[in-house]
């Protein structure tokens, strides 16, 4: 999967260098995306103290914000265009690679055609999907733990207040706690998902057989029989993501309030402003969803697992052992 697109000697230089492009695009979103931190602090302090400052103060804070979020949404257009030719011509080079050793192959793994097709996509865009994620949470991490860590001075709360960085140490505990739990209760969610792929395909054979052939294949009681597999296997997935579904939503609601019942005693103490408030509310979360990318995206990498075992299954099957041209 990767070393068709990594290690080719016709790939190679593209794949490396839209990598590089992609981390330096998310690189400099990132910075402006500590810079509109920094003025959600001043706007909300203009804000709470709107004695001190006039109309043209707050036009002036206007035109800040347009001067971050305008380079901000150039940034992520154009990374995102990246991003997609870059993932394709990934899909481009699996699909070659792939085809030239299955040629040789005499017996066919189940669903080959599904899987040289359907599945080749669902992994690149997935990936692309979920990368991107990943990359920008790590940035992410990397700009604003140093903020997050200042802005822990202001908390005012017995025990916690007293350990250096506290608000990145309370965001670090309850995103790998999050993400424990969220492995633990999404545990069978692959492989359901890999066995609805497999029902799906046998489904899709016999109706693409019955387009050529109606006396042969797509008769109804075959038709009926490969559905009601395809309905138990998705009653069994939805039953699944019930429990899954409960849980994150509950987690991630409770999550929005943490920085606030940290840093609201300060702020009725007059320990901090409501700008700083903010802040550390915003930062605390940049950081916090940073550290759960994962578990806020468990759904998608439960897919792109199903997916990766059917590929790592059919790379098997054609004898694919990733050495490339």
């Amino acid at each position: 999967m990767f070393a068709s697109f990594f290690k080719s000697k016709k790939w190679r230089f593209l794949a490396y260098a839209g990598l590089i492009c992609i981390i330096l695009l998310n690189y400099y979103q990132t910075t402006l995306n500590v810079k509109l931190n920094e003025w959600y602090r001043t706007f909300y302090d203009m804000g709470g103290e709107i004695d001190k400052h006039t109309i043209d103060d707050f036009y002036e804070q206007m035109l800040v914000f347009l001067q971050i979020a305008l380079p901000f949404i150039v940034a992520i257009v154009i990374e995102r265009y990246l991003t997609r030719v870059w993932v394709f011509k990934w899909r481009e080079a699996m699909t070659f690679t792939y085809i030239t050793h299955w040629r040789k192959v005499k017996h066919d793994i189940e669903g080959s055609s599904q899987r040289i097709q359907e599945d080749i996509y669902r992994f690149t865009r997935t990936l692309e999907e979920i990368g991107v994620k990943i990359i920008y949470a790590f940035m992410t991490l990397f700009a604003f733990i140093p903020i997050l860590w200042g802005l822990s001075s202001g908390v005012n709360i017995p025990y916690i207040k007293d350990i250096p960085g506290s608000l990145v140490w309370v965001a670090l505990v309850v995103s790998v706690g999050g993400l424990a739990i969220s492995w633990l209760v999404g545990w069978y969610l692959p492989r359901l998902e890999y066995n609805n792929q497999k029902v799906e395909a046998a489904f899709r054979k016999e109706l693409v057989f019955a387009e050529e052939d109606k006396q042969n294949y797509g008769g109804e009681e075959k038709i009926q029989t490969l559905f009601d597999k395809l309905k138990h296997n998705y009653h069994k997935l939805f039953l699944h993501y019930l429990y899954f579904d409960t849980w994150l939503h509950t987690y991630s609601q409770v999550l929005v309030i943490v920085p606030y019942l940290i840093m609201g005693p300060g702020l009725f103490m007059k320990l901090i402003t409501f700008g700083v408030l903010i802040q550390v509310s915003n930062a605390f979360n940049q950081v916090r969803q940073s550290f759960s990318v994962f578990t806020n995206n468990w759904t998608t990498i439960t897919e792109l697992r199903s997916i990766y075992m059917r590929l790592s299954e059919f790379e098997k099957n054609i004898g694919y052992d990733g050495k490339v041209a």
